[in-house]
């Protein structure tokens, strides 16, 4: 059987069991707790060195980091429904909105670099929500002059389907609401994201639905 090793709240383990689910696919969940520091242990580190989640470990014992790469090998491999559209145009649209979240926004607000900003540099509360708060504005603000002017967007990301872009915008919302940010300039956001979670794939892999929830 094939196993995710993720964190209910970890953004990018979230992308991929959304994945999972909107293609059908069985697979066991294995918790690696991020607050514990469960991510450093001796048999996370032999998955992935970074020290991070999610791994997928296939059946045949292939083990895979890094969740859009993840989620890719999962396209490619069980092609339907796809994640990517089937132009180069759209493909390389879908990566630029994908990778705005992924890679711009997501990683100057992840766990670790909350937990770095208060314990090693002696951040307050105030000031972590602050930064938190200034990059998913600055992160969205851009997101959501994509979507209102380009002509790709439909009823998700990109057209009417979800794709790789819904992966990564949904998770991000989620934080951004665990972290009580002001969302109300971004209504073309707000819309996609509620049609995501209208859609049985993007509930059964919310947080509150993983077993490690508590």
């Amino acid at each position: 059987m094939t196993t995710l090793y993720g964190y209910f709240r970890s953004s990018a383990a979230y992308r991929v069991r959304i994945a999972m689910h909107l293609k059908g696919l069985a697979f066991e969940q294995a918790p690696v707790n991020l607050v514990k520091g469960e991510q450093r242990g001796e048999d996370n580190l032999a998955r992935n060195p970074q020290g991070l989640v999610p791994s997928l470990v296939t059946d045949d014992g292939l083990v895979l980091n890094q969740s859009l790469a993840i989620c890719e090998y999962l396209d490619e491999t069980h092609p339907e429904p796809a994640l990517l559209p089937g132009d180069a145009a759209g493909r390389a649209r879908v990566r630029a909105l994908a990778q705005l979240v992924a890679c711009e926004v997501h990683p100057l607000n992840n766990l670790r670099v909350l937990k770095y900003l208060v314990g090693e540099l002696g951040v307050e509360e105030d000031a972590k929500l602050a930064w938190y708060r200034y990059w998913i504005a600055e992160g969205f603000q851009a997101l959501e002059a994509m979507l209102t002017r380009e002509a790709g967007t439909g009823d998700f990301c990109h057209g009417d389907t979800p794709t790789l872009a819904d992966l990564c915008l949904v998770p991000q919302v989620f934080n951004a609401e665990r972290f009580e940010c002001d969302l109300s300039a971004y209504p073309r956001i707000r819309r996609i994201v509620a049609n995501c979670r209208a859609l049985p794939a993007f509930e059964q892999a919310a947080p509150g639905a993983q077993p490690d929830a508590g």
